[in-house]
């Protein structure tokens, strides 16, 4: 049997004025999906648990099987694991954004605007971070002799306490859910060592706004990288493998640190796919390519594409409607046309066949610009998979149907074992 799973991250959403009182899912033309759900079934998972907030991090480590209040440690270790990046588990690991906050002597001073700098990019960003950690030494050189900091995918970053001390009982916000917030009131807090990373931020406040980078992206109208956000702590998790769990190999596509983590630590292949960005400017027909290519060599195929939640952040609907199109035409559907030449094991019993799973990992909604933790909507076809009520494929349909799957972590195994002791009679 061969397994695809699809995530257009941050996908679900709630109904939109300007699309007439529908989602984006809803709004979007998807010829694809809609068939699929009508020959599959359509249902909601849960996949954030109780006592967590919706983030990649915890629900994507959910659908793939995995409960964390059993395995999660924090979303910076996940993405460290990504990096290459090896801790101790007295060491701590944070994510730090560069991030644009309000101009001093406005209305926005000391708010967060923007968690991602105007998706700023590899090569500014990399620059601005080897700045800021010579600044660091140059100020503070004790505390900086503490902290190791590695550039990951454009805004973001991973910083790691190495001097031993603990953070335990911290508590963060991630840069992208308190947009317009007062910086102020959400800085790390909880425990004594939180003044650590807040003497970082104060000094990084006082170096970015003068750099050449933001003096460029200023003149060229770009929101400037101007301080930096640090949140997302946590030490390095031990999970098993999927292998070990399930007997099936896996690989991931994806243009993000944190779900390369996550296929890092469950023992997945990372599969290479040029042209791949977070935004809505990735190469969609090279992802559908790469993941059609990569069923020859694993039994579950990871897509995870990240353009509509970093639409959702921005409040932009139209260009969440447009990626999730482009999912559907330029990954969906050639894929699921590949799947065919494993065949129908209920029509041809020596035949293989395929199953695909498709879901956002959680609801990011464009009217706040933050996740959601509202159970998101799956459609799931393939052998052995059949409903007796035809649906299409949004979050209104999977609200309605008798298919509610709680927890999340139960999805994984629904999707690669319900229904299949038939093909054995």
């Amino acid at each position: 049997m061969k397994y695809v799973v699809i995530i257009p991250d941050g996908g679900a959403d709630r109904p939109i004025p300007e699309l007439n009182g529908l989602t984006p899912f809803e709004a979007a033309d998807t010829p694809n999906l809609d068939s699929l759900a009508r020959r599959g079934r359509v249902g909601s998972a849960r996949t954030t648990p109780p006592g967590f907030t919706a983030g990649s991090d915890v629900c994507t480590m959910n659908l793939l099987g995995y409960d964390p209040a059993r395995y999660h440690t924090g979303r910076a270790p996940l993405e460290a694991a990504s990096l290459g990046i090896e801790t101790i588990p007295e060491q701590w690991i944070f994510r730090m954004n560069l991030v644009t906050t309000g101009q001093a002597g406005t209305r926005e001073d000391g708010l967060m605007i923007d968690h991602s700098s105007g998706s700023i990019t590899d090569s500014e960003a990399e620059a601005l971070f080897a700045g800021l950690v010579a600044h660091w030494r140059e100020t503070d050189p004790d505390l900086a002799a503490d902290f190791e900091l590695t550039p990951g995918v454009s805004y973001r970053s991973i910083l790691v306490d190495r001097s031993g001390c603990s953070y335990a009982g911290m508590n963060s916000s991630p840069a992208h859910e308190i947009p317009r917030h007062a910086l102020a009131d959400e800085l790390p807090a909880g425990n004594a060592s939180c003044e650590r990373l807040i003497r970082l931020m104060a000094m990084a406040r006082d170096y970015l706004p003068g750099h050449e980078i933001n003096r460029a992206r200023i003149e060229q109208g770009l929101r400037p990288a101007n301080a930096v956000w640090i949140w997302g702590q946590g030490t390095r998790p031990q999970l098993p493998s999927f292998l070990q769990r399930f007997g099936l190999k896996g690989g991931m596509i994806t243009s993000v640190d944190l779900l390369s983590g996550i296929a890092n630590l469950i023992g997945w292949d990372l599969i290479d796919c040029p042209g791949l960005t977070s935004y809505h400017d990735t190469d969609y027909a090279a992802q559908g390519r790469a993941t059609i290519e990569a069923l020859e060599h694993f039994d579950v195929v990871c897509s995870h594409v990240e353009s509509p939640d970093e639409a959702s952040h921005q409040a932009d609907w139209e260009t969440k409607v447009a990626a999730i199109e482009a999912i559907d035409r330029e990954i969906v559907g050639p894929v699921v046309e590949a799947l065919r030449q494993y065949g129908d094991p209920e029509t041809d019993p020596e035949s293989d066949g395929w199953r695909v799973l498709v879901l956002p990992d959680h609801f990011t909604l464009c009217s706040t610009r933050k996740h959601d933790n509202t159970p998101v909507p799956f459609l799931m076809a393939g052998a052995w998979v059949r409903s007796v009520v035809e649906r299409t494929f949004s979050e209104r349909q999977a609200e309605e149907s008798d298919l509610h799957i709680e927890p999340g972590s139960d999805l994984m195994e629904y999707f690669l074992r319900a229904g299949l002791a038939a093909k054995a009679r």
